[in-house]
């Protein structure tokens, strides 16, 4: 067995930095069991859903924290829990459906019986069954329902969305994200009530940091996506910034929508398509809302769990959920305002289009991180090159033309995983 702090296998990095993650980072069923435990099960707060979810008391959502499965409801008083959908009895999953509204919840195994904070209520022969004047079985004389309730996961919420933690003692939320990336936060998170649009939902071929490196890059954007650099949402010779936290692990990615068009940055580039139009204008309707400012494009990545994603006026969470070493579940929740017109609504929708499973933007990265995966397990020993704009991490980039986020991201994974 390994000693707590030994990596269970050796990876070589080339080096002391980051810039140079070796496959096996991504392919190793050791690596992952250890960024389960120490990304997802402790130290960290996860993104479980957004409040607009559960709007009534006993309403629930059942979802998941890293493997385990969880389940987010309201209580009568309209707090927020998660709850651990584990039974303390025998561990049965008592919790079946996606989502609902209950007074209370059964396990179906053995009946045992929870209110909605996750106490236990209810133990059938609890107290033994009379038979013949006599009374057989029973639980022990000591046995208290208090301390056999179903585990509570640490909760916070913010601007509407749910987060939380099997660790009871990590930072706080605010803390947890650093006075940068909060400011990104609470810019989408501003006030208004949350209403859900739709979810779509896919499982990746791929490990699960692919995807938070793929929004941490903004290399390929206008290299990869034909939309991106023929309509001039995001490409390099747009105003932007790289924003990252104190610790390397949460990053943004802010941009000002170009018009489009050739230029230096589209020769050569074999996604650039001159003559593409869109038959349906209407993808492109966008307008500037007044909590914008500047940005038209803001890409947030809250490590370990979630993507928040303000492209245009389409606004969703993506949220992650790791399978295996080489498997992830990726739930996009698209999301408006209540204080949305009809129109702003049908607009958010249309450009929700091009992300998603089969985005016109998104179907890009879901293959293409697909086909590196099958790399890294074909060849297994090699290493990733994420050097473009030096080696170093840079607190903050003025400009896209930079690995930096990613760099900085596997600064902080080195640190937590003692790798």
């Amino acid at each position: 067995m390994n000693a707590p702090n030994e990596f269970p296998i050796a990876l070589d990095w080339k080096g002391d930095g980051a810039s140079r993650t070796p496959f096996e980072a991504y392919t190793s069923e050791a690596v992952y069991q250890r960024e389960l435990e120490r990304l997802f099960y402790a130290g960290h707060w996860c993104y479980i859903g957004l409040e607009a979810e559960i709007p009534a008391p006993g309403d629930f959502q059942r979802t998941e924290v890293g493997e385990r499965s969880v389940i987010m409801t309201r209580t009568a008083d309209g707090e927020v829990v998660v709850l651990e959908n584990a039974c303390a009895h025998r561990g049965m999953q008592f919790c079946r459906e996606r989502s609902g509204n209950a007074q209370d919840f059964h396990c179906p195994y053995h009946q045992w019986n929870y209110d909605l904070q996750g106490n236990l209520i209810g133990v059938p022969f609890r107290r033994g069954v009379r038979q013949g004047g006599r009374i057989n079985g029973g639980m022990p004389p000591d046995f208290d329902p208090k301390n056999h309730g179903l585990r509570r996961l640490r909760v916070s919420t913010r601007g509407g969305a749910v987060f939380a933690s099997f660790d009871q003692n990590v930072e706080s939320f605010e803390d947890f994200l650093g006075p940068k990336i909060l400011g990104y936060y609470d810019r989408l998170f501003h006030g208004p009530k949350l209403t859900v649009l739709g979810y779509t939902r896919q499982r990746v071929p791929s490990n699960w940091k692919l995807m938070v490196e793929n929004i941490k890059d903004p290399y390929h954007a206008g290299l990869l996506h034909t939309w991106f650099v023929n309509f001039g949402l995001w490409r390099a010779d747009n105003p932007a910034e790289l924003v990252t936290d104190a610790h390397h692990r949460h990053g943004a990615m802010i941009s000002i929508r170009s018009g489009g068009g050739g230029g230096e940055v589209t020769q050569n580039v074999t996604s650039f398509k001159e003559r593409m139009t869109l038959n349906d204008d209407r993808f492109l309707d966008v307008v500037h809302e007044p909590w914008w400012g500047e940005p038209t494009v803001v890409m947030l990545t809250l490590m370990p769990s979630v993507i928040i994603q303000q492209q245009v006026n389409a606004l969703s969470t993506r949220r992650i959920r790791p399978v295996s070493p080489g498997v992830f579940d990726y739930v996009w929740t698209h999301f408006g305002f209540e204080t949305d017109d009809e129109a702003m609504t049908r607009r958010r929708l249309r450009q929700a289009n091009l992300f998603g499973p089969a985005g016109f933007v998104s179907a890009d990265d879901g293959e293409v991180i697909e086909c590196v995966q099958q790399s890294f397990e074909q060849i297994q020993h090699g290493h990733v090159f994420n050097e473009l704009g030096g080696r170093q991490v840079d607190d903050h980039t003025d400009h896209m033309v930079s690995e930096t986020l990613v760099r900085g991201m596997y600064q902080y994974w080195r640190q937590v995983m003692e790798a």
